[in-house]
């Protein structure tokens, strides 16, 4: 699943053949991939003619922010939100060009090119927001701090109410958005924490250390594109690269590059979780 550093790198990437162009026409192969109360009538209809102003992220979500329609008076902003959920990518085609096989949604732009939103597993969603609908959106809304946005001392009374392990935290989208199994695994390790550890027994210098972990772990992530395990791609067609850098994550069985340990899974919130016995206590 795309965690944080995947779908920034796609808004990163889509960004600059976006921004600045207008929406003039929507195709769906797929009508389930339209979330929310709108028909695709309704959908389609509130979405033709806006311009693009921007493309950015929340959490794992791919938000392509869009203006007022300019022959619509009084017309407002709005958000165009995906969810990528398990396998869903994007890419920039020809207008004009065959729809592809895993297509669910195609975005028309007036540059002659569309965005294509495709999903094999076809778990993904788009909902069309107002920036105020997006707001009030309960999941958008229930959403915890992105990792720079949250403080030591914030990070250490999160943990402290938490009596749950600290894996199944870091996976908790309400305590600290953007973080999956991937990402969790790399920053226990990265912060010498067991995955099975009570989040409230964590002390406040090693949950300094954990956020600390955290960020520099994304960082480096986003640096490399990603992390390409099955089905992720950038919008260009390439595999991200930092799975060439996993200390731990899908190392079960294999020594710890830190200490020789060999390296253990165990189930954590329903998760494979991968550590080092003597490196993460």
């Amino acid at each position: 699943m795309p965690e944080l550093p995947e779908v920034e790198t796609i808004a990163r990437a889509l960004a600059p053949g976006l921004t600045g162009r207008a929406v003039t026409g929507l195709v769906v192969p797929d009508p389930k991939v339209l979330a929310g109360p709108r028909t695709k009538a309704a959908f389609a209809k509130n979405l033709v003619g806006r311009p693009i102003t921007t493309v950015d992220r929340r959490a794992k979500l791919l938000l392509v922010r869009l203006g007022p329609r300019p022959e619509v008076a009084g017309d407002a902003a709005a958000v165009l939100a995906f969810h990528l959920k398990m396998t869903g990518r994007f890419h920039i085609a020809s207008a004009d060009a065959p729809v592809p096989e895993r297509a669910r949604l195609l975005v028309d732009l007036n540059d002659g090119q569309a965005l294509v939103f495709s999903d094999l597993r076809r778990f993904g969603t788009a909902r069309l927001f107002s920036p105020e609908g997006l707001a009030a959106w309960d999941f958008y809304a229930s959403l915890g701090p992105e990792p720079w946005d949250m403080t030591p001392e914030a990070f250490t009374t999160a943990l402290s109410r938490r009596s749950t392990r600290i894996k199944a935290v870091l996976l908790d989208q309400t305590v600290i958005a953007g973080i999956g199994n991937i990402y969790a695994d790399e920053s226990l390790h990265a912060a010498g924490i067991h995955p099975e550890t009570r989040a409230g027994d964590i002390s406040p210098s090693r949950a300094e250390k954990l956020l600390a972990a955290i960020q520099a772990v994304i960082a480096r992530a986003i640096a490399a594109g990603g992390s390409t395990i099955r089905d992720y791609r950038t919008p260009d067609g390439v595999e991200g690269g930092f799975q060439n850098e996993f200390a731990v994550y899908g190392k079960a069985g294999e020594p710890c590059p830190d200490c020789g340990t060999k390296l253990v899974a165990v189930k954590v919130a329903g998760r494979t979780s991968t550590f080092c016995p003597t490196c993460q206590k």
